[in-house]
């Protein structure tokens, strides 16, 4: 049994998903450049996640940009179609399997939702690797 105090049981890929998962119920997710743009402009973000496989320059040099300027912590994932999965843009099969996903360059966590675990887990993430 786990004292208080000691290291969260889950990875923070596990807890990326968590909180994206928790983040989309309850409504504190922006996905795609226009919603995302104007979340980190707003200072709405709590964090950023980005997917380093976008082919578009201008479109990841104006994320980082608005990041940079705001402070606001920035989560890579490799793939585009990944983070889609992640972020709910696809149909689920009868097996649970992710089909149809559509591709998705950046995400905005608003509102982190109800999981404190993954939270807690994100959250020292960002704070052991600030730039």
């Amino acid at each position: 049994m786990a004292a208080v105090g000691d290291v969260p049981s889950i990875d923070v890929q596990s807890a990326l998903r968590r909180v994206l998962k928790s983040a989309l119920i309850s409504d504190g997710l922006s996905r795609g450049l226009h919603e995302a743009a104007k979340a980190l402009d707003k200072r709405e973000a709590h964090f950023c996640v980005f997917a380093t496989a976008c082919d578009e320059p201008a479109y990841e040099k104006l994320v980082r940009a608005l990041c940079k300027e705001h402070k606001i912590p920035i989560y890579e994932i490799e793939s585009k179609s990944e983070l889609g999965e992640m972020v709910g843009q696809c149909k689920f099969d009868k097996e649970g399997k992710a089909r149809k996903v559509v591709g998705c360059s950046c995400a905005v966590v608003k509102d982190f939702g109800r999981d404190e675990e993954a939270k807690k887990v994100i959250l020292d993430y960002f704070s052991a690797h600030r730039d």
